[in-house]
């Protein structure tokens, strides 16, 4: 399973203080100054969700220059009081070791904050460290657990893991079937790599019938997406004949 960094850079729901609201046309308009401004004023008095967004800025650069430690700074103020968004970003930056100093286990904690509230992004990474052993010891069967509690609310990168580990039999019976299932969930929400080895299924008739005109279409999308696999079955098969 190729290991997913979650990309963390969204800007959340402002909807809390009025003058934050002012923090929202701002953002909308494409003022990133002005929606600073509004954030670092929520901010400093203690809003959790203009702490988090103010962090999410800063690691973007949006409206400051980019700052991976301010970044860290505001969302460690905002998971510190609960923030599941925060908690997974500040899981994130230990991941990646933007801002501070690269640690699983950190990560890990932060993760199981997050998760443990039910946030679906939270559980897929907290899955992807149970399936690589990073921050805590490699258990395919926790992977599983927590991939599947992501994918059911329909994170499509927890889909494509889940669908990974059900079509090498990795903390579950290998089941083709079931993988083709969550590839095709993953799929849909036009997630590249599941798109491939979706196409990989129809080609070798793996949980669905042979179909190497279908397989083609996903390499097709796969490619566009920008997954260099999908590019090369496509010309595979291009260069076989199949329509």
């Amino acid at each position: 399973m190729k290991k997913i960094i979650v990309s963390i850079l969204f800007l959340s729901s402002l909807i809390y203080a009025n003058t934050v609201h002012n923090g929202v046309d701002a953002y909308t308009h494409g003022s990133y100054k002005k929606t600073v401004k509004v954030l670092e004023k929520a901010a400093d008095q203690g809003n959790a969700k203009a702490q988090f967004n103010l962090g999410l800025m800063y690691a973007k650069g949006q409206g400051v220059k980019q700052n991976y430690f301010k970044a860290v700074k505001w969302l460690k103020k905002s998971a510190n009081q609960g923030n599941v968004k925060a908690q997974c970003g500040l899981g994130i930056m230990y991941d990646n070791g933007y801002g501070v100093k690269q640690n699983y286990f950190k990560a890990v904690a932060w993760y199981k904050k997050a998760a443990n509230q039910g946030y679906a992004l939270a559980q897929n990474n907290l899955g992807d460290a149970y399936y690589y052993g990073q921050g805590v010891k490699q258990n395919y069967f926790k992977a599983v657990k927590w991939l599947k509690k992501s994918a059911n609310q329909g994170n499509a990168k927890a889909q494509y893991n889940l669908g990974l580990m059900y079509y090498n039999g990795q903390g579950v019976k290998q089941n083709y079937f079931k993988a083709v299932a969550w590839y095709k969930k993953a799929a849909n929400q036009g997630y590249a790599g599941a798109q491939n080895n979706l196409g990989v299924s129809y080609v070798n008739g793996r949980g669905v019938r042979q179909n190497l005109s279908r397989a083609k279409e996903l390499f097709g999308k796969a490619c566009d997406g920008g997954y260099e696999n999908g590019c090369r079955g496509y010309k595979m098969l291009n260069d076989q004949g199949v329509q």
